[in-house]
């Protein structure tokens, strides 16, 4: 299918589709989480996920800590120039890993490991090292897994790779963001071309595949010649995928986004026109499109599966080889058990003690129905794979698709007469410039943002483009 490569093409539709909306990294999304859903619910989740031994786990491992806070980050961080800081977080990690390990004695091979964080390099690589020998003390990377890890370049050396690729990791996510100086300046985050290559390359080296590169549009001082010189840096490295992220500015919930200036952001035109020129010289490189902002080549993994149709997506982003449970540990870490989707508590002193009591760290969640297990399935193949196989849907969760999704179906006409999504009796199918707006026509399917907009209230989400 060709897709549009004018940077103007879409420019009409922007007053019209540029609103806050999820990006659906889970549905129901993390603003309907309460406290309904506690540790016993975890408990009771898990000793259901144990019972299906032979399934794999997803788990993902948050590291907090960093040196200093980039002014564009929405992550849950800890700031601590002093690295010892980071000791006792270490050993309460390692203390969780144990208590899932006993409730889990049936159930230890993972499917995929991820270390988000934060920073998971801001420890030594000793200190990673020492964790991830105890994590695989416990649990099992089965044939093929994807161990994977975040990195700052900034702080991550030729060591940490060399000590991550010895526990088999084999996928790794740089940080850029921006290459430029003065943007880099703006958003407190310097960082050269050299370190970013650098680790690229020995990473290549080591084995990793799917090596990402992540970027950022709509920052402050952001212009399009030289945003198009950061993209073509990506591309000159040779990167397998890259994420190209709207800047979400949530000052409201990061009060440190509070220091960037107003009058240094692109406008909502000039902030698209950035996203174009990415996608525009990606696509011109022989990268395909991967859900609504990644890129991969043609024979990496991520493309692979979008071709085939099952390009998954969860907390740690689009997924090759997804896993019915995902296990969260660490702080504000989310799991997805039994049809639960769990966090742990976000204050350091609180997750503490918990865990010191034997404890898991449960604050909040939500328990899915299944209605909430239906739409998540539609929302989720639009977001990965741009399209729903109507008769799939209805096959599998034994529905008459246009009688349940009736009320959904008519807010998509309006997507429709733009040209957004063509819709059959047997699929709906975003167009080329629908992908631009997945976010969008998702939303239709969303119980709870229908309820809450039609409502007044307004969800505390970033704007879709």
């Amino acid at each position: 299918m060709s897709r549009p490569s004018s940077r103007t093409d879409t420019a009409a539709l922007l007053a019209q589709y540029d609103r806050p909306g999820p990006r659906y990294t889970s549905y129901p999304t993390a603003v309907e989480f309460n406290d309904s859903v506690d540790t016993k619910t975890y408990e009771e989740r898990l000793a259901l996920a144990n019972s299906a031994s032979d399934e794999c786990l997803s788990v993902y491992m948050h590291l907090p800590f960093c040196e200093h806070r980039c002014l564009f980050c929405g992550c849950h961080v800890i700031i601590s120039p002093d690295k010892s800081n980071s000791s006792p977080y270490l050993a309460l990690l390692e203390r969780e890993i144990e208590l899932l390990a006993d409730r889990l004695p049936d159930r230890r091979s993972i499917s995929q490991l991820h270390l988000g964080g934060g920073t998971p390099t801001y420890q030594s690589p000793d200190q990673l090292d020492h964790l991830l020998t105890r994590f695989f003390k416990h649990f099992t990377a089965a044939p093929g897994a994807e161990l994977a890890v975040e990195v700052d370049p900034r702080v991550t050396t030729i060591e940490h790779i060399d000590a991550l690729h010895a526990h088999g990791f084999n996928r790794i996510s740089l940080g850029v963001q921006d290459f430029t100086p003065e943007v880099q300046e703006a958003i407190e985050r310097v960082q050269s071309i050299e370190q970013t290559e650098l680790l690229v390359n020995h990473a290549r080296k080591r084995g990793f595949r799917g090596i990402n590169i992540d970027l950022i549009y709509g920052l402050p001082l952001q212009q399009e010649e030289s945003f198009e010189r950061t993209v073509d840096e990506v591309i000159r490295m040779g990167a397998d995928r890259t994420a190209v992220y709207s800047f979400a500015y949530v000052p409201w919930i990061r009060a440190h986004m509070n220091k960037l200036a107003d009058e240094d952001f692109p406008n909502r035109e000039e902030k698209f026109q950035l996203f174009s020129i990415a996608r525009e010289r990606f696509l011109a490189a022989g990268y395909e499109p991967i859900g609504m902002d990644h890129f991969a080549k043609p024979d990496d993994e991520l493309a692979k599966a979008k071709r085939d149709g099952h390009l998954r997506r969860n907390f740690q982003g689009y997924a090759v080889i997804p896993a019915t449970d995902v296990l969260g540990l660490g702080i504000s870490a989310i799991g997805d058990v039994r049809g639960a989707y769990v966090q742990n508590v976000k204050k350091l002193s609180t997750y503490r003690e918990a865990i010191e009591d034997g404890r898991l760290s449960i604050e909040r969640g939500v328990t899915c129905n299944p209605d909430d297990v239906l739409r998540r399935d539609v929302i989720h193949e639009l977001m990965c794979n741009f399209r729903v196989d109507i008769r799939r849907i209805e096959a599998e969760h034994n529905i008459d698709f246009a009688a349940t999704f009736a009320e959904d179906l008519e807010d998509l006409r309006e997507h429709e007469a733009n040209g957004m999504v063509n819709v059959t009796d047997a699929v709906i199918q975003a167009t080329p410039q629908g992908e631009l707006f997945i976010r969008n026509i998702a939303l239709c399917f969303d119980r709870y943002w229908r309820e809450k907009h039609s409502s007044g209230d307004k969800p505390i989400f970033s704007r879709t483009v």
